[in-house]
């Protein structure tokens, strides 16, 4: 049986392939590769960009200003979309594709799919070496493009037309496996890439895809229950995987059956609406006093759809070393971590199966309203450090809350590093699920305005279902990376930008001054500049308004607020800047292992060293 071909170059053939692959979205069927972030350049200008030329109405391009900012930005893309839609990034051989590690590494960390292209040398090596080559005099086989294997799920190069048949299905399967999720990377030599095949049709026929739900093995499942019957304390940590598998009401509603407190990570807060009623907080390092108080106490801890890294666990100081864990997680290698009962499986699936196998067991209700009154201690504590107050210069727990009481109730708040992520994670009050988004997994300074353009273009239109992102971001991050305000301003999509300028990179530089050191090239002060005293300031209103964004300084948080107003009503993206204190935190924070020298003369590095040793002595050691 013989099958009909189709003459295409590899490059429009795996164009072609991307464009007649579905999913569905609550019933509709929707493209599962929604666009492309495109700059183009050597090796994907003249075979690549031709073949996506001829398909932009049914996969648009959209031009970036930097790779690094549009790979994040379809990072920023897929959270909005909770993994169920895709965005490409494609780039030139050299600096364009070593550009994009950094959103890898953060699709990475944060398990979120995004597909990455870029161009590569010649695979006959016949013009070697050609401009942006970097050789490798033992290995010629090694390009730029392999620095990507070490922040990729899904690897590699295709140095024949046919192996795109067996390698784009593998890629995409891999993006969308919730227990292997995250970014896949094909490397296509230029001259591959112009090579006519005789494609079998059939490659191109339409397919839906469907994101697997794998069901916990029964007998976990049934050690599981048992031991949750056993708990006196028990507490659910709800991970980022919770708003992935879209767990979240079902996860709320076992939680408020089974009268087991919730607490959120950073990836899962915004899975529970901050007043639900068995909402405890945001726990860990930044988290709040009533979760971490929990936290300790709890003697049974359910984390669900959790990587349980440090900033969670407080470094694994936050529980007792008597507690136990059952994890539930689609990943093995994250449900294994520290001598957790491993309940491998679907959120979704396995919460629901859970809940059938506990029947009418539910934990002691004394525990439940101790936990509300935690959580109402920390809502007040928030109030009081929220509050208005006469100083010059406002905190940023100040301009969170004025920003959040502005926020409509589908409007999502975008963050990421720097001092802010502790603020929003403490001092937002979520309205409505899955409306929060901070990326602190991999900690990613110049995410934040990027995905914001993600987040639009998820959720285009004022009446857009995501309402509009609302970035915040600091001085110091806002200047690694804002050229997507620009991006914003030409595709149409708005977003709010809100810098809160506190003069450099405050949070390390409480974090270097914490551990024993003078404030060093951290804040501008403590820079080498041509005067201390005065810094050079920038005018970051002026500077969002040569972009085309509307913008306003604002003196105060009153001027704040009407500018805020103002902007909601803008019919293109608007940066407010405002000045607020480098110095002023939410406490709340539990405990963080970092190295601090054995050795050193400064009394004070002495003394860190000293808290540093106790805080070892409380770790709960995994196996």
């Amino acid at each position: 049986m013989t099958h009909s071909t189709i003459r295409l170059t590899m490059a429009q053939a795996l164009v072609r392939w991307l464009t007649h692959q579905f999913i569905e979205i609550d019933g509709v069927r929707v493209p599962l590769f929604a666009g492309v972030f495109g700059i183009f350049g050597h090796g994907n200008v003249t075979c690549l960009s031709e073949a996506l030329e001829a398909v932009q109405d049914s996969l648009p391009t959209w031009r970036g200003q930097n790779e690094q900012s549009m790979a994040l930005a379809a990072v920023g893309f897929a959270k909005a979309k909770r993994r169920r839609q895709i965005m490409i990034a494609t780039s030139s051989i050299g600096p364009g594709a070593l550009n994009m590690v950094t959103a890898a590494g953060t699709a990475h960390a944060n398990r979120l799919p995004v597909l990455l292209i870029s161009g590569d040398t010649f695979a006959s090596r016949l013009p070697d070496p050609v401009l942006q080559q970097v050789e490798h005099f033992g290995d010629p086989t090694v390009t730029v493009n392999d620095a990507f294997k070490a922040v990729t799920r899904f690897w590699d190069r295709i140095t024949h037309p046919a192996q795109i048949i067996s390698s784009l299905p593998q890629a995409t399967a891999a993006m969308l496996d919730p227990a292997d999720c995250g970014p896949a990377f094909l490397a296509l030599p230029q001259d591959i890439q112009e090579i006519a095949f005789d494609y079998p049709e059939v490659f191109f026929e339409e397919r839906i895809w469907t994101i697997p739900r794998p069901r916990p093995d029964r007998r976990k499942l049934a050690e599981a229950a048992a031991l949750l019957k056993t708990a006196k304390k028990p507490l659910l940590i709800a991970g980022g995987g919770v708003r992935y598998s879209l767990a979240e009401q079902v996860v709320a509603d076992f939680a408020v059956k089974h009268g087991i407190p919730i607490v959120e990570t950073i990836a899962g807060k915004g899975g529970v609406t901050h007043y639900h009623p068995a909402h405890a907080g945001p726990i860990g390092i930044i988290g709040s006093t009533s979760a971490n108080a929990l936290a300790a106490e709890a003697d049974v801890v359910l984390a669900i759809g959790t990587r349980l890294q440090d900033f969670t666990t407080g470094s694994w100081t936050a529980f007792s070393p008597d507690a136990k864990f059952i994890s539930i997680n689609a990943a093995r290698f994250d449900a294994l971590k520290h001598r957790a009962l491993a309940v491998v499986g679907d959120a979704l699936e396995t919460v629901s199966e859970l809940d059938m196998a506990l029947e009418s067991w539910r934990a002691d209700p004394t525990h439940m309203t101790r936990a509300k009154a935690l959580f109402k201690e920390w809502d007040v504590l928030l109030d009081t450090h929220q509050k208005p107050s006469n100083a010059a210069v406002p905190t940023y727990a100040q301009v969170v809350h004025v920003v959040n009481a502005v926020a409509g109730e589908r409007d999502t708040l975008i963050s990421a590093a720097g001092g802010l992520p502790g603020e929003v994670a403490k001092g937002w009050r979520v309205k409505a699920p899955n409306t929060f988004d901070l990326e602190f997994g991999f900690s990613c300074m110049g995410y934040e305005i990027a995905a914001g353009w993600g987040h639009a273009l998820a959720n285009p239109g004022p009446g857009g279902l995501g309402g509009t992102p609302i970035v915040m971001i600091g001085d110091g991050t806002y200047m690694m990376m804002n050229s997507d305000i620009y991006s914003t301003v030409l595709s149409g999509h708005k977003m709010i930008v809100i810098v809160c300028d506190n003069g450099g990179f405050a949070v390390i530089n409480r974090l270097q001054q914490a551990k024993g050191m003078p404030g060093f090239n951290n804040l501008l002060t403590d820079c080498r500049v041509r005067n201390p005293k005065e810094p050079l300031h920038v005018d970051f209103a002026k500077h969002a308004e040569s972009m085309g964004a509307a913008a306003r300084h604002c003196e105060s948080l009153a001027e704040l607020e009407s500018a805020l107003e103002w902007a909601k009503g803008n019919d293109r993206t608007t940066v407010l800047s405002i000045a607020s204190d480098a110095y002023a935190w939410v406490p709340g924070d539990a405990d963080w292992d970092v190295g601090v020298p054995e050795i050193s003369s400064r009394p004070l590095v002495q003394s860190a060293r000293k808290q540093q040793e106790f805080i070892r002595t409380k770790q709960r050691i995994g196996v």
